[in-house]
């Protein structure tokens, strides 16, 4: 059970997930006061700081000094981010070919094509 999800579990990266999430709608760089207050303030401090300090560690954050504290906002957008975990779970499997094709059959005929012309540009330009 996560530390002051008033008694929800979370599955793993979901915390890290919410935090970006929050960042990403933000317009402006936020403090960690202002992390736990965009999600519901239902977190300890020192947790959102923990989450803060790990996404800054991996390079999914920036930061900079703001008065005595920092302020944080993603390093990259959310697509960015999407594809980054996208390839790194590819990277994990034994079978990534197997995996792409069970993900080719989840896709909506809209999403299928625009796959397949993203393909055909990448043939194009290589």
């Amino acid at each position: 059970m996560a530390a002051g999800s008033g008694g929800r579990s979370r599955r793993p990266g979901q915390l890290e997930a919410e935090v970006l999430a929050a960042l990403w709608a933000a317009d402006r760089a936020l403090s960690p006061g202002e992390v736990q207050a965009a999600l519901g303030g239902g977190l300890a401090y020192t947790t959102v700081m923990t989450i803060l300090n790990r996404l800054h560690a991996k390079g999914e954050l920036t930061r900079m000094a703001d008065g005595r504290t920092f302020v944080y906002q993603p390093a990259v957008s959310t697509v960015e981010f999407t594809a980054r975990r996208m390839r790194g779970m590819l990277e994990q499997v034994d079978d990534p070919a197997g995996v792409l094709a069970r993900f080719v059959d989840t896709l909506g005929p809209g999403e299928e094509q625009v796959l397949r012309d993203l393909l055909d540009r990448r043939r194009l330009e290589g």
